[in-house]
């Protein structure tokens, strides 16, 4: 089965961007990758990822570090029917969504990342998740033509697709944008490149990367 291995950002300043995710989210762990890059890019580079922890006090102390390393807030933490969450956007432009679907916390708030969730915002959900399919990944779960989260199994990095207009609004940014996505996803299923223009590549390039 086709799964993620991490993912490769590409940022206009690779030490910068490494001294931010260390800061911020404490990211070494080999999940994200950083390279550099001029691609032209401007507005919403349709997509968006997620850090799922396990408590309310994980949301709110990786939201002040973000922000204390010169992310800037796009929607503070707030409680939710779901549990709790914050987004912020990382000096690269990335934008980063920290939430967690319990309500109450269990102990004193810890760094650990339960795992990481790339969101793809699509044009069409349907003909999205039928690539994918073909390209060897599985549906764990599909609400129509809204939105589709991929089997992951131990996979470092899952995987998921909604609707463009829908995962800007979610993330609090306009949906309007264009240029390179400035992202490669690193996976075991080879080279190929999505319908909305998502790169893949073999896991292996984006480590040497």
């Amino acid at each position: 089965m086709t799964s993620i291995a991490s993912i490769t950002l590409d940022v206009a300043d690779p030490s910068a961007a490494e001294r931010f995710y260390a800061d911020a989210f404490g990211l070494d762990d080999g999940r994200l990758n950083l390279r550099a890059s001029e691609a032209p890019t401007s507005g919403f580079r349709g997509f968006t990822l997620s850090l799922v922890v396990g408590q309310p006090a994980d949301v709110r102390g990786l939201f002040d570090s973000a922000v204390a390393a010169g992310a800037t807030a796009l929607k503070p933490v707030s409680k939710s029917m779901w549990g709790y969450g914050a987004t912020v956007q990382a000096p690269d432009g990335t934008i980063w969504k920290i939430a967690t679907s319990a309500k109450k916390d269990a102990g004193p708030a810890t760094r650990h990342i339960d795992s990481i969730v790339l969101l793809l915002g699509v044009a069409d959900v349907a003909a999205s998740k039928r690539f994918y399919v073909e390209h060897g990944l599985a549906v764990g779960k599909s609400f129509g033509r809204m939105y589709v989260e991929f089997a992951a199994d131990a996979a470092p990095v899952k995987l998921g697709l909604y609707r463009r207009r829908a995962l800007a609004k979610d993330a609090g940014v306009a949906a309007d944008g264009s240029g390179s996505h400035r992202l490669a996803i690193a996976g075991t299923g080879g080279s190929f490149t999505d319908p909305d223009g998502f790169p893949w590549e073999p896991a292996t390039a984006a480590a040497a990367a």
